[in-house]
């Protein structure tokens, strides 16, 4: 059966952006770049809004008040545009102009069900806050993973990750620090119907 793991990067107080911050929020460092290209091939999974987002900024737009991307990242565009897509929206048409996009119209949960039992590539979200919280509330994810950048965006911070999600219990699995100052934690998430009954 494919495993899916969704897979966020923050600051450490759990935004995923913050306005006037560069992307990686200036800090990516070679370790964690090399990192990145290591990982083994997936499919990755996102909603409409990431989507549009990203295609964008493959296609050569960049955030507000930012003249130009770096090399590294004009390089991880250049990834994610090879990399098989699976978008789950019902307001994007067909066709989709990024490359290798397939557009899912239907629920995205039972969407998913059905490609973790129909295929054997590994598969992986990338931002998608809404969506990750749904398959997160669902039981369809195997693994959470989150890489950790050394800044709180308490001012700037926008996106905040764990808003509305439900209680989830975490064993960790993994673990590693990039560049001295990047921290990657990596989990098996099980959902609670309520919190641990205190210990007698």
């Amino acid at each position: 059966m494919r495993e899916l793991t969704v897979d966020f990067i923050t600051t450490l107080d759990g935004y995923a952006a913050g306005e006037g911050w560069p992307g990686w929020w200036g800090l990516e460092g070679p370790e964690y770049l090399f990192w990145l290209d290591q990982r083994p091939a997936a499919t990755l999974l996102m909603g409409a809004t990431t989507y549009r987002l990203m295609s964008g900024f493959a296609a050569g737009a960049t955030p507000a008040g930012m003249d130009e991307f770096s090399g590294d990242e004009e390089e991880s565009f250049d990834v994610l545009t090879r990399t098989p897509k699976v978008v789950f929206s019902a307001t994007l048409d067909e066709p989709l102009a990024w490359a290798n996009s397939t557009l899912v119209r239907g629920d995205a949960v039972e969407a998913v069900r059905a490609m973790k039992v129909d295929g054997s590539d590994p598969m992986r979200t990338i931002g998608s806050i809404s969506l990750c919280r749904s398959l997160i509330r669902a039981g369809v994810v195997d693994r959470f993973r989150v890489v950790m950048f050394p800044v709180i965006t308490g001012t700037t911070g926008t996106e905040r990750i764990y808003d509305a999600y439900p209680d989830i219990a975490l064993d960790m699995v993994d673990s590693r620090t990039f560049d001295e100052r990047i921290q990657l934690v990596e989990y098996r998430p099980r959902v609670l119907e309520h919190p641990p009954l205190a210990s007698t």
